[in-house]
């Protein structure tokens, strides 16, 4: 159960992520400077611990999509979907452990007291 309501959360957020992309990608063609003003404000610590997040979701469901394809196509997965469903959360800490600690100091360093 908990797969399938991660695997719903994680799709409507990134939808949401998605559509906003699109909104302040579109302000380019509309006014440079009110696209650079948006982007400005995405550059401060709150928004990188949210790409974070973002990086967390999209792990997560991608690799949870792969578990469904094989549950679909396979019955061998059929029969071993708790055991697949803790390879997902496996190479989903792997990503974020890899990904997390390198991103992070990239936000925070660029924070620093004017270096």
């Amino acid at each position: 159960m908990w797969s399938w309501v991660l695997h719903r959360i994680t799709g409507i957020a990134i939808f949401f992520f998605l559509l906003v992309h699109v909104l302040d990608t579109a302000l380019i063609r509309l006014s440079p400077e009110a696209y650079d003003t948006v982007i400005g404000t995405y550059k401060n610590p709150i928004m990188g611990i949210g790409e974070l997040v973002l990086v967390a979701a999209i792990a997560y469901h991608a690799y949870n999509g792969l578990r469904i394809i094989a549950v679909d196509l396979w019955p061998w997965a059929t029969r071993h979907q708790r055991q697949l469903w803790w390879g997902v959360l496996g190479l989903w800490a792997v990503t974020l452990a890899g990904f997390a600690p390198r991103h992070l100091m990239n936000v925070f360093a660029s924070t620093g007291g004017g270096n």
